[in-house]
C-alpha cells in the first residue's frame, strides 16, 4: 500500500480522535451553557451543519486547488474553531461556543475526503482496501479520543477548557502530517471531456444505493450517538462510563474497516450494505432491553458494526458511478446528503431522547435502517423486469 494512503490514515486518526473528544464532551457543554435541555445537542446539531456547508465547497475547491491544499485549508479553520471554543467557555456564551463548532464542523467536512484521496492514490485493485486503511486510522482515535476527554476534562478551572486546547493539538499535529504527504496535483485526478447533467448523475442506481446507504448509516448511527451520553447521564451513569462506551462504539465503527473491504469485494458490496442494516435493527432491539451499562454497550457496538457495513460499501459504489470529469460533483453532492442528514439527526437528537426516551427513540429508527434493504430489494426488481423485457 502507498505511504501517502498510511499518512492519509494517520490525518484520519487525529480528525477521528477530535471528533470522538467532541461527541463526549459537547452535547455536555450545551447541557450547562444551553438556556434549556433541548437546546443540549445544538452544539453537536451546529457541528454537523458546518459540515453540510462545507461539503460542496471542500470538493469544488479540491478539484481546482488539489486535495493537499484542501486539507491544509480545512485543519486551518477546525484549530481555529477550537482556539474560538476556548474562549467561548472562559467567557462562558453559548452563542460562542455555536460559532466553534460551526468552524470546526467545517474543517471535519473537509477531512471526510480523506478516503477519496486514498482511492486516487492507491491502484484500482487496491481501491476497497486503500478506503478500508484510510478508516481504520480511526481505531486509534478510539483510544484516544476517549482518554483526551477524560484526562482534558478537568484541566484548569474552567471545565472542558483542556480539551479544546487538545483538540487545536490534533489540529497541528495534522498539518504537519499534511505538510510531509506528496499528494497527487488536481490536474493528475480531474478527467477531461464533458460533464453528465448532475440529475442524470443522482439518477443512477449505483449512485441512490450509495448515497441511501450512506445516509442511513450515518443518520441512524449519529442520531443515536449523539443522545448516547444524555440518556446515560440522565440513567445515572459517570462520566467515564459514558466516554468508554463510546469508546467501544468507535471501536466498533472502524476496526472492520480493515476487512470490510475484503468482504465487499468477496461477497459483494450490495450483500454487505444489507448486512449493516440489519445490524442497525439489530442495535435498535437491544436498546429496547433497558437503560443498564452493559445495554448500552452492547447497542453501541452494534451501531458501530452497522454503520461501517453500510458507510464504507457505499463510498466504493460511489466510485463506480461517476466518470473523472464528473467526480468534484459527484462526491459533492453525496457528501451533502449524506451530512445533511447527520446534522439534522444531531439536532433531533436532544429533543427526541428527552421526550421519547431512549427504547422509545431506537425504536423508531428500525424501519428507517431497513431502508437500503428496500432500496436492494427495489433495484433487483428492475433488473429482473428489464430481463423479462429483454427476452
Amino acid at each position: 500500500m502507498p505511504l501517502i494512503v498510511t499518512l492519509l490514515s494517520l490525518c484520519q486518526a487525529l480528525l477521528v480522535t477530535g471528533n470522538v473528544l467532541l461527541i463526549a464532551v459537547s452535547p455536555l457543554i450545551g447541557a450547562s451553557l444551553a438556556p434549556s435541555a433541548s437546546w443540549s445537542t445544538a452544539p453537536v446539531a451546529i457541528q454537523w451543519l458546518g459540515l453540510m456547508c462545507a461539503t460542496i465547497p471542500a470538493s469544488l475547491i479540491m478539484a481546482r486547488l488539489g486535495r493537499k491544499r484542501g486539507f491544509i485549508l480545512g485543519n486551518i479553520v477546525g484549530l481555529v474553531g477550537a482556539l474560538v471554543a476556548v474562549q467561548a467557555l472562559i467567557s462562558e456564551r453559548f452563542g460562542l461556543f455555536l460559532l466553534a463548532t460551526w468552524l470546526i464542523g467545517i474543517g471535519i467536512g473537509f477531512g471526510q475526503l480523506y478516503r477519496f484521496a486514498a482511492v486516487e492514490a492507491a491502484p484500482g485493485a487496491l481501491r476497497d482496501r486503500a478506503i478500508g486503511l484510510v478508516m481504520g486510522g480511526g481505531v486509534l482515535a478510539a483510544f484516544a479520543g476517549p482518554w483526551l476527554a477524560r484526562v482534558s476534562r478537568e484541566l484548569g478551572e474552567v471545565p472542558f477548557l483542556g480539551s479544546f486546547v487538545g483538540l487545536a493539538a490534533l489540529y497541528a499535529l495534522a498539518l504537519v502530517v499534511l505538510m510531509l504527504t506528496q499528494l497527487p496535483p488536481a490536474f493528475r485526478t480531474q478527467g477531461e471531456g464533458t460533464a453528465l447533467p448532475l440529475g442524470k448523475i443522482l439518477r443512477q442506481p449505483a449512485f441512490i444505493l450509495a448515497v441511501s446507504a450512506a445516509m442511513v448509516g450515518y443518520g441512524v448511527m449519529n442520531l443515536a450517538m449523539t443522545a448516547t451520553p444524555l440518556a446515560m447521564a440522565g440513567a445515572g451513569h459517570h462520566f467515564n462510563h459514558v466516554s468508554m462506551t463510546i469508546q467501544w462504539h468507535v471501536v466498533a465503527m472502524f476496526l472492520p474497516s480493515f476487512f470490510t473491504g475484503h468482504l465487499a469485494t468477496r461477497f459483494g458490496a450490495k450483500r454487505v450494505i444489507g448486512a449493516g442494516s440489519l445490524l442497525l435493527v439489530a442495535s435498535a432491539l437491544v436498546a429496547q432491553w433497558g437503560i443498564s451499562l452493559a445495554g448500552f454497550n452492547v447497542a453501541l457496538i452494534l451501531l458501530g458494526l452497522g454503520w461501517n457495513f453500510t458507510f464504507l460499501p457505499a463510498t466504493g459504489l460511489l466510485t463506480e458511478s461517476y466518470r473523472p470529469v464528473d467526480k468534484a460533483r459527484t462526491q459533492a453532492a453525496n457528501e451533502f446528503l449524506v451530512f445533511g442528514t447527520a446534522a439534522i439527526t444531531a439536532l433531533l437528537a436532544g429533543p427526541l431522547v428527552s421526550g421519547l426516551g431512549w427504547a422509545t427513540l431506537n425504536l423508531v429508527l428500525i424501519p428507517v435502517a431497513l431502508v437500503p434493504l428496500a432500496v436492494l430489494l427495489w433495484q433487483r426488481q428492475l433488473q429482473l423486469q428489464q430481463r423479462h423485457v429483454s427476452l
